[in-house]
């Protein structure tokens, strides 16, 4: 599923409803109840919510639970990707500042997280933080790789597999963020 019109995208500029979509993608169909009890968010917060990423196409109601009576969602689509017109500037900056945010706080939980919590994961998971010298080429082959080594790690999500108590959906986010060229700087400094 492509994304291109600004008021989808737009849509996703609330840091419950990128949780929410990333949930319903890694662990399957789930009431409003089950969302909000995972995400520490209230059932009619992630109700409101959920209705309104089915309104774009996010998600979408899938068979009742057990009981018939709450309504049970489900991604629309395992795979997702937001494509930003080159000269509509503001969305793709919203969603960019958006996302970074989404991803800097749920990093800055974890860093939080209990020195007991999950003493399985203490060593296993983590930060990495390293700067690189590359070409725009190499960024690239860089990005891609990185993509792949993911790759089987995703697809149990894209395939629907459900959780087993040994594995749980982790975060992986990936920033290239280039520093200024000392060359370009140079120039402006010299006014060349």
């Amino acid at each position: 599923m492509e994304i291109t019109d600004p008021r989808a995208i737009r849509a996703l500029a609330h840091p419950l409803r990128l949780d929410l979509l990333h949930l319903l993608r890694a662990v399957g169909p789930s009431t409003a109840a089950e969302c909000g009890r995972v995400l520490g968010a209230s059932q009619a917060s992630c109700s409101f919510h959920l209705r309104q990423l089915a309104r774009y196409g996010y998600v979408e109601e899938t068979e009742p639970g057990h009981d018939r009576r709450e309504r049970r969602w489900r991604a629309s689509n395992r795979r997702l990707s937001v494509r930003v017109a080159d000269d509509d500037v503001a969305v793709r900056q919203e969603v960019e500042r958006v996302v970074v945010e989404h991803e800097m706080q749920a990093i800055l939980d974890y860093s939080r997280r209990p020195a007991d919590a999950n003493p399985e994961w203490r060593h296993n998971a983590g930060i990495v933080a390293a700067m690189a010298l590359l070409s725009p080429d190499e960024a690239a082959r860089l990005k891609e790789k990185w993509i792949a080594l993911l790759a089987p790690y995703i697809a149990r999500v894209n395939d629907g597999r459900p959780t087993s108590s040994d594995r749980r959906p982790v975060r992986y986010f990936l920033a290239a963020t280039p520093l200024p060229s000392p060359q370009l700087d140079a120039k402006d400094r010299t006014g060349e």
